[in-house]
């Protein structure tokens, strides 16, 4: 499906209210991921966040993308539990291996309802996806069904900067080739670089202690995860960026970003620009303050109510 890029500047634009929205994540990967699926839970006068689905990843924490995703599913039932939130019909498995070279669409659940919730929109009330991990998942739904494009804004963690010399960050090169089907596809996509532009949303053990820990059980879950990641804790600051794409959503200016061309991913997992290519939303800078007030602010919140 072609869409103008009229049509894709209108669903880039940002948009006041609330907003219907899904969370794409590879929730054990990392620790990061927890803190952006709590905010965004935590958020819902601006998040109508109606699914979350595992995502795959492979590293030294999993052996091969479809365990990745099943520690990941698992993950977010541990997060939801202590959240009290149900999770029968609100989250899904998502693919058990990566969309690769061939560009071939992967079946599983997350992508059918994926599929589903964006039909059932418009490009009035389009749906957010937010990514925070290899954008299989995406990426599948988009070959599956090419159609929901004119209904969808995508909001992916992945890459780096467009002037970093290559583009070998983890989540894009997990998967290159659904990464180049990201790009190619021309879905409305507001992009979120690691280096040089995350890369300093950081935070620290005591930090953590200070103001998340003391926070109740999901508090106490997440600060536990925080610090058990690295053994060496001294002048150490630890990476939180799949917060990022949750400020953005929160609140456009604490996120900062620019309409540029959609870069080419070449096969060498660097970007090609062609100034002729439709446009995207490219974040540019990341407040990290406001970031983590609102999180802090959210989870003392809760605990008060609680």
């Amino acid at each position: 499906m072609n869409l103008s890029d009229t049509h894709r500047l209108a669903l880039l634009a940002p948009r006041s209210g609330r907003l219907r929205t899904v969370l794409d994540t590879d929730t054990y990967n990392e620790i990061d991921d927890q803190f952006a699926v709590v905010q965004a839970l935590l958020s819902p006068d601006r998040l109508d966040l109606q699914a979350i689905y595992a995502a795959p990843f492979f590293n030294d924490r999993s052996s091969g993308p479809g365990e990745g995703m099943e520690l990941s599913y698992g993950e977010i039932l541990a997060l939801l539990e202590r959240l009290g939130v149900p999770h029968a019909g609100f989250v899904h498995r998502g693919v058990t291996d990566y969309v690769g070279a061939a560009k071939q669409a992967m079946r599983a659940p997350a992508v059918d309802d994926l599929i589903a919730r964006a039909r059932a929109g418009s490009a009035e009330d389009p749906l957010y996806v937010i990514a925070i991990g290899a954008i299989s998942n995406i990426a599948s739904a988009l070959l599956a069904a090419p159609d929901i494009i004119d209904r969808v804004v995508v909001v992916w963690l992945g890459g780096h900067a467009l002037e970093w010399p290559h583009q070998r960050e983890f989540n894009l090169r997990q998967d290159v080739g659904g990464a180049q089907v990201l790009f190619d596809s021309g879905v409305p996509l507001v992009l979120v670089p690691c280096m040089g532009v995350v890369s300093h949303l950081h935070s620290t053990v005591p930090e953590i202690e200070r103001y998340v820990e003391p926070q109740g059980e999901i508090g106490r879950f997440l600060a536990q995860r925080f610090k058990e990641y690295e053994t060496d804790h001294v002048g150490c600051a630890k990476e939180i960026w799949d917060m990022a794409p949750v400020g953005f959503m929160l609140d456009p200016d604490w996120a900062p970003s620019v309409i540029v061309p959609t870069p080419i991913l070449t096969a060498d997992v660097t970007y090609s620009i062609d100034r002729a290519r439709h446009p995207m939303r490219y974040v540019t800078q990341v407040k990290r303050n406001p970031i983590m007030r609102d999180f802090i602010a959210k989870l003392a919140a809760r605990a008060e109510r609680n």
